[in-house]
């Protein structure tokens, strides 16, 4: 499968180049980045033998014959990114968060009446998909929650993709057991935002924008007597790969564009989804 990589000189960009490379049933065949075109990728990313040369153009990933094209970017580029995409009929797999609702129903538009699909995801790494998933069930059992994200310091939106989507997702499950989360006692406060931004049924939502780290997060749950927490720590940029090859490879079998990777993690289960949170959805 022949792949190119949007933002290829950015943290995310160089270590999605090195996994490409380094995988077997994958061609790296382009690299986008514009300030850093005409660049060797080598001096970039580190990695050797692909003779590949940093562009500052899409056209190259037409040229190049890429089926798949991956964005790390930023939201506005990764929109225009992936529309050109549709219209090309080249697969995307997009990291970038920060997409609007708009722009997602524009997306979906796009793939729809296209001959590529696409697969859009707050969070990669497994670890993420399996903590949301552990949040949902967990979400009827208990009468309150906390979601606090932890970011480097060099993340500009706040709270994290992978945080609302939590948010989300903890939300609606909760509906099932036809009962609100606890009432937030809170009347007064010393500092404004101090108990975070409140989501649908009284879900607050923590970010943490810390030098050191790099994704991390912590759903807290509580009931009488008892707590649960369920934490996911991304330690280096490299726990995402797996996840984002995963895509790769199977976007081509998903149908239109899907949001988020819980479609593909229980197809490779062969399990069924309780909410499909898509709209597309994998090929029979």
């Amino acid at each position: 499968m022949r792949v190119g990589v949007f933002g290829a000189g950015g943290q995310m960009g160089t270590a999605v180049c090195k996994a490409v490379a380094d995988d077997p049933e994958l061609s790296l065949v382009a690299a986008v980045d514009p300030r850093l075109s005409g660049i060797d990728l080598s001096q970039v990313a580190g990695i050797n033998g692909t003779g590949l040369e940093i562009s500052g153009s899409k056209d190259f990933l037409v040229a190049a014959k890429a089926q798949v094209a991956v964005d790390f970017t930023s939201a506005q580029s990764a929109f225009n990114n992936m529309m050109w995409c549709a219209k090309h009929n080249i697969h995307g797999v997009v990291g970038t968060t920060g997409l609007s609702a708009d722009q997602l129903s524009q997306l979906e538009d796009a793939f729809e009446k296209s001959g590529a699909n696409c697969i859009v995801a707050p969070n990669f790494a497994i670890g993420a998909i399996l903590m949301m998933r552990f949040s949902e069930m967990a979400s009827v059992f208990f009468d309150t929650v906390d979601i606090i994200e932890l970011h480097h310091d060099r993340k500009v939106d706040a709270p994290s993709g992978t945080a609302m989507e939590t948010a989300r997702r903890v939300s609606k499950f909760r509906e099932t057991s036809q009962q609100p989360f606890a009432a937030d006692p809170t009347s007064s406060t010393v500092l404004e935002g101090v108990r975070g931004g409140r989501y649908e049924q009284g879900i607050h939502v923590h970010s943490l924008r810390v030098r050191g780290m790099v994704a991390h997060q912590e759903v807290i749950f509580g009931t009488l007597g008892q707590t649960l927490t369920i934490r996911h720590d991304s330690y280096d940029r490299t726990s995402f790969m797996p996840g984002v090859l995963l895509a790769v490879k199977s976007v081509e079998s998903i149908s239109g564009l899907v949001k988020g990777m819980d479609v593909l993690i229980d197809a490779k289960l062969g399990l069924d989804r309780i909410e499909d949170t898509s709209k597309g959805g994998v090929s029979k």
